[in-house]
């Protein structure tokens, strides 16, 4: 029993949940929702590739995340997205900018879920394409658009995490030891999520050989990179690791 209490009491130190009053919601804490959002960060990728796995027996990435949405794991796809958007949308922050970045973030993942990408499959009940359960009429600019969104949604973080979390109202030489380890893993992380899209790009412009880009899914690799990059940025603005 004791060990019991000691487990709760350790669950509601780390979600800040409080008790005392019955007036509140539970998500009320910035931190909690920073941690929130970074583990959601993480997991999609993962738990997108494993679920569609199991369910249907496709061992292979797809082309990208957002592919997903044509399959099994359209669900995972669409809760996850949705509610990461819906965080990002509250988030509020210390300064203006922060809440205008992380609003138009999630947004902007909205619009990502309302505009699918391409097709998996080339036509209704494809049996080449077996793991996809969907189909929707074929339109250019849905896919432009869904794109577009997508380069708003990946940068609108990684401006977050290059230039907002290493913010600091204290000179450089004042700032804890933690502090300044955390903005080395910010600066890290938005370097990567840049070159994860930079590389992306090169891939739809052709750059990178066509045959090579989709055979290697380097789409679903450079996305899921810049992803968990995104989701650790923020478990560490969290503070869930190299606390103060």
């Amino acid at each position: 029993m004791e060990q019991k209490k000691t487990a709760t009491s350790k669950v509601n130190s780390l979600l800040k949940i409080d008790y005392k009053s019955d007036d509140d919601i539970w998500l009320t804490n910035t931190q909690t929702l920073r941690k929130l959002i970074g583990v959601l960060g993480v997991l999609l990728p993962i738990s997108l590739f494993i679920f569609l796995w199991v369910s249907s027996g496709h061992t292979s990435p797809l082309e990208s995340i957002s592919h997903y949405y044509y399959t099994r794991a359209n669900p995972i796809f669409i809760i996850v997205v949705s509610i990461l958007a819906i965080f990002l949308m509250v988030y509020k922050g210390k300064e203006p900018i922060d809440f205008y970045v992380s609003f138009t973030a999630g947004l902007f993942a909205i619009v990502l879920l309302l505009f699918p990408t391409d097709n998996i499959a080339l036509t209704c009940c494809d049996a080449d394409a077996a793991y996809s359960v969907t189909y929707i009429q074929d339109n250019t600019w849905r896919v432009r658009f869904h794109y577009f969104a997508a380069a708003v949604f990946l940068l609108s973080l990684n401006y977050m995490a290059f230039f907002i979390f290493t913010r600091s109202d204290k000179p450089k030489e004042k700032r804890t030891k933690e502090k300044n380890i955390r903005n080395i893993i910010y600066k890290f992380c938005g370097v990567v999520m840049v070159l994860a899209l930079l590389i992306i790009l090169l891939g739809l412009v052709n750059v990178i050989p066509e045959d090579v880009y989709r055979d290697n899914h380097i789409t679903f690799w450079m996305e899921t990179l810049a992803i968990e990059c995104f989701g650790i940025s923020w478990l560490v603005k969290g503070e869930t690791i190299f606390k103060d």
